[in-house]
C-alpha cells in the first residue's frame, strides 16, 4: 500500500440520452466497466474518485462506446485531451 496521499476528484459526463457510463482510465487499468457514473437530472453523470497527485488519463464509455466527451469528437478537438498512443484523444486530470 502507498503512502501517497489521495484526493476526491470529481468527474463529469454531460450525456443526457445515455443509458449508462463508466470511466475507464490509468487510475483502473483502462477497466470499462470498473467505474460506474450517476446521472442527475439535468443529464450530468458524476463519479467521485479518490486519486493520488498527479496526472489521470480517462474516458468516458457512453453505453459501451469509448470517448473523451460525447460529441466532442465532431470538431477534431477536445478541451482538456491529450492524445494517445492509438491516434486518438484521452481526457486528463491533473490532482495536486
Amino acid at each position: 500500500m502507498s503512502n501517497r496521499k489521495t484526493k476526491s476528484t470529481k468527474l463529469q459526463c454531460h450525456a443526457p440520452d445515455a443509458g449508462a457510463v463508466f470511466l475507464a482510465g490509468t487510475f483502473n487499468d483502462w477497466k470499462t466497466d470498473a467505474v460506474s457514473m450517476t446521472k442527475d437530472d439535468q443529464g450530468n453523470w458524476t463519479s467521485k474518485l479518490d486519486l493520488p497527485p498527479g496526472r489521470h488519463e480517462f474516458k468516458f464509455v457512453v453505453d459501451g462506446q469509448w470517448c473523451c466527451e460525447p460529441n466532442c469528437h465532431a470538431s477534431g478537438e477536445c478541451p482538456k485531451c491529450v492524445p494517445n498512443t492509438f491516434g486518438t484523444m484521452n481526457r486528463f486530470v491533473d490532482v495536486a
